[in-house]
């Protein structure tokens, strides 16, 4: 919270602090306030619901300031919704920002311009992005999905630029793309509750994730291509958990 919280705080100025905050505000407050009553109803006492502020905060970072107000607020509680609906006995399914900007997408023709990712500020912005990045996902211990994920995403566009025309994909190598793929990998790809936990698992996540992204950035252009990946990295590995969890019971039944 006090990395993103900060990362807000130093592109805010940039974009316009009265264009941004208001979104972030109703992002993290809807957000918060859905959670607060859903967990109320499920567990005896109230909890404090930060994860879902950092799911409003990832939200409103991601989309375009200029949108209208009910947004961001809607997106964020579209993303609380996913989380409590679509889960399976391991936790959620999908990691609830990127399946809520996807679906924002679609019902209210939302822009994304990953503006806490710091694209506006000075070159040097990216070396603080990348840092604070990979602090948070040492500390989550999910650094072979990165390494996994940068390292296909990237030979991927650099083969593609050198078969075809570079110009294609020359936006991928620079702002506001190389900021958000940044921010996507530490911030959002790094979601504890939907990436694999063993590094072997964790690995094969971050090809699938950068595989599909690339397929569906060459093959369609959509602007969500990174955060569809996502999804399909989110969904594999749901069904690897309920997979693992059936194959021991099968076991059991067929020694009885």
């Amino acid at each position: 919270m006090l990395v993103l919280l900060a990362l807000t705080a130093a592109a805010a100025p940039v974009e316009g602090t009265s264009r941004v905050l208001p979104g972030v505000l109703s992002a993290v407050g809807a957000a918060a306030l859905l959670d607060l009553v859903l967990l109320r109803l499920r567990h005896p006492r109230w909890e404090l619901p930060s994860g879902a502020m950092l799911t409003g905060l990832i939200v409103a970072m991601v989309l375009s300031p200029f949108e209208p107000w009910y947004v961001p607020p809607a997106t964020a509680v579209i993303a609380i919704a996913s989380k409590h609906l679509l889960r399976t006995p391991s936790g959620n399914i999908f990691n609830p920002a990127a399946l809520a900007l996807v679906v924002s997408f679609y019902a209210f023709n939302t822009g994304q311009s990953w503006w806490g990712a710091l694209p506006e500020l000075p070159p040097l912005a990216i070396v603080a992005l990348f840092a604070t990045g990979v602090f948070i996902t040492d500390r989550v211990n999910k650094m072979p999905v990165v390494i996994a994920f940068f390292g296909v995403y990237y030979l991927l566009f650099t083969a593609t630029a050198f078969i075809g025309d570079p110009r294609t994909v020359a936006e991928i190598f620079r702002a506001p793309d190389l900021h958000a793929v940044v921010y996507f990998a530490f911030f959002m790809l790094t979601d504890p509750p939907t990436v694999p936990i063993r590094y072997r698992d964790q690995i094969l996540c971050g090809v699938m994730v950068a595989t599909v992204s690339y397929l569906l950035f060459e093959l369609s252009g959509v602007v969500y291509y990174l955060l569809a990946g996502l999804l399909v990295g989110n969904a594999w590995e749901a069904w690897r958990r309920i997979s693992s969890r059936r194959r021991p019971r099968a076991a059991v039944s067929l020694a009885v």
